[in-house]
């Protein structure tokens, strides 16, 4: 069974985000500061993390940065009410793989999290597990990823941005395809969380390589080529 910490001090929230995980099978753990998310999250195995912004102890943000620095690499949804496109990059650069905004609706909610889980788990067996592309190495058992056989340390959705671009080599990818594989949601076009994603994965693949392997498409979208 799949073990899901929560980190939400309204007890409501709490428990209503608990009892849809449950009945979809999943196993849910909660705790309702950041304080003590941070010391029940880094003691224990978990397969996600949903986070609340606004936290007593730690802020969402703080616990958020906390966990990545410890080099944990589970997949995290941030839940807030602030919604604009700072407060999202602020998540996301805090190490976030996703970001709901409050309120939203159960049926989205267990839908990001089914997305992220999926991803996080895995390998494609018919594919091979190891991709590559020039010197760009990605394997989908151990989560490794290595350029010209320097690894190089990528969060749970720019791994899923990674993987999608390399079983995708020269294919002009659209906004839309992006959002509908690696969220599992439609694009909505004022936003431009994936435009900071793919950014986010630039710096790292590319950092300390003249060739650079991810290009833009203006007004169309990405490509790996």
């Amino acid at each position: 069974m799949l073990k899901i910490g929560i980190a939400e001090d309204d007890p409501k929230i709490a428990e209503l985000l608990k009892s849809a995980l449950e009945e979809n099978d999943y196993q849910v753990l909660t705790v309702a500061n950041g304080i003590d998310a941070l010391d029940l999250f880094l003691s224990q195995s978990f397969n996600l993390l949903i986070i609340d912004v606004m936290m007593p102890g730690l802020n969402g943000m703080q616990l958020c940065k906390h966990i990545r620095e410890k080099a944990m690499n589970v997949p995290i949804l941030m839940l807030t009410a602030l919604g604009t496109v700072d407060d999202k990059v602020t998540g996301l650069e805090a190490g976030a793989d996703d970001y709901l905004v409050k309120p939203f609706h159960l049926k989205e909610f267990l839908a990001r999290v089914a997305a992220l889980l999926r991803r996080q788990s895995g390998a494609d067996v018919k594919t091979g597990h190891k991709l590559h592309f020039e010197d760009l190495v990605l394997d989908t058992y151990s989560k490794e990823v290595s350029r010209g056989g320097k690894p190089i340390e990528l969060s749970a959705k720019e791994f899923v941005l990674l993987e999608l671009f390399m079983r995708n080599p020269n294919r002009l990818l659209s906004r839309q395809f992006i959002a509908e594989q690696a969220w599992n949601i439609s694009f909505e076009t004022g936003t431009n969380v994936i435009d900071v994603y793919i950014n986010f994965l630039r710096k790292k693949i590319e950092k300390d390589f003249e060739r650079k392997l991810i290009h833009t498409k203006i007004n169309m979208g990405y490509i790996l080529k």
